[in-house]
């Protein structure tokens, strides 16, 4: 999600690179993945790409890492099919909304021939949407995010209610918002923060393990320490928050209230801003309002029977981007 950087010297990879097709395409299509977590650095994408098959093999869900695999390919090849801008392209910016949606859709639809149908058209229109997403935000000079990736998936896993033949046996169950009982926000010992902080790095990617947190902060830290920093103490803020608040305590040890607030903190404290003091704590903020605004979204979502996915992320990072204050 980062804008390419031009004026970077090559290295030998990027002269490789330069004079090979496949490599150029192996390499801006590691680039996607990296730029999930906005790390324009083929590196770091390998690390992620390897936190995934990890977590999907460890789950016993291949299929998941392959539709994230094949959403990212068939939109890299839409993406040349178009003609689109060469240095965004190259730079990731067309692949990571298809590769979040081919592991979304892979993680709440059953698997199926149609599924496999939904992964394709899904990374072919999210190029679409990606392009479409990137000239409306121009107009207010901030980034789309995942904004293309929240909205494909949304609908097509709303499609999958008007079709018979589209099982969606993972999806959260549909029904009247009620506040959680209080015996659902037990205490949490040290052992369960642990468990929320590092898992609420590998939700980023819809997969909660360990081993695959580890992964995702060597990919972080090897294109960026402070934004690995800035994952690391979100996951901790937003847990920590989270529990304050007294939200659901298999919610925040599954880190499905952390991985948004990393997300934000990255963007607002180091992607989108020069680290600082100044930026530091304004990230601190958007970091809080995200654990607030995940909680709505989870009472928006639910009556819909889909899942919040990045929403509260985009929506916090747009509002702070919009506002932010002169550096």
């Amino acid at each position: 999600m980062n804008e390419p950087d031009t004026a970077q010297p090559a290295n030998g990879w990027e002269r490789a690179c330069r004079s090979a097709s496949p490599l150029r395409f192996i390499d801006f299509n590691l680039r996607s993945i990296g730029q999930v977590m906005f790390q324009d650095n083929p590196l770091s994408g390998l690390f992620f790409f390897a936190a995934i098959g990890w977590g999907a093999f460890i789950a016993g869900a291949l299929e998941i890492a392959i539709a994230g695999l094949l959403a990212l390919l068939v939109a890299s090849l839409t993406a040349l099919w178009l003609r689109v801008e060469t240095a965004p392209l190259h730079a990731g910016l067309y692949g990571f909304n298809a590769y979040l949606l081919g592991i979304a859709l892979a993680t709440f639809l059953d698997p199926s021939p149609l599924l496999w149908v939904y992964v394709v058209l899904g990374g072919a229109v999210s190029v679409i949407a990606t392009r479409a997403a990137t000239r409306v935000m121009l107009t207010w000079g901030i980034s789309a995010l995942t904004a293309p990736f929240i909205l494909i998936s949304w609908l097509l896993l709303l499609s999958s209610n008007g079709f018979s033949s589209v099982p969606a046996g993972a999806l959260p169950t549909s029904g009247l918002i009620q506040p959680i009982p209080a015996e659902a926000a037990d205490p949490l010992r040290i052992l369960d923060f642990l468990q929320g902080i590092l898992i609420s790095v590998s939700q980023v990617f819809v997969k909660g393990d360990g081993i695959a947190a580890l992964l995702i902060l060597i990919g972080l830290a090897i294109g960026s320490i402070a934004a690995a920093g800035y994952a690391l103490a979100a996951a901790l803020i937003s847990v920590v928050v989270a529990h304050l608040l007294g939200a659901e305590s298999q919610l925040i040890t599954g880190g499905l209230f952390g991985f948004n607030p990393i997300l934000t903190a990255i963007a607002v404290g180091t992607v989108f801003a020069r680290p600082g003091l100044r930026s530091g704590l304004y990230a601190l903020l958007a970091t809080i309002v995200t654990v607030l605004v995940q909680g709505a979204m989870v009472a928006v979502a639910t009556p819909f029977a889909i899942p919040t996915l990045t929403a509260s992320f985009v929506l916090v990072t747009w509002l702070f981007l919009l506002a932010k204050p002169a550096p």
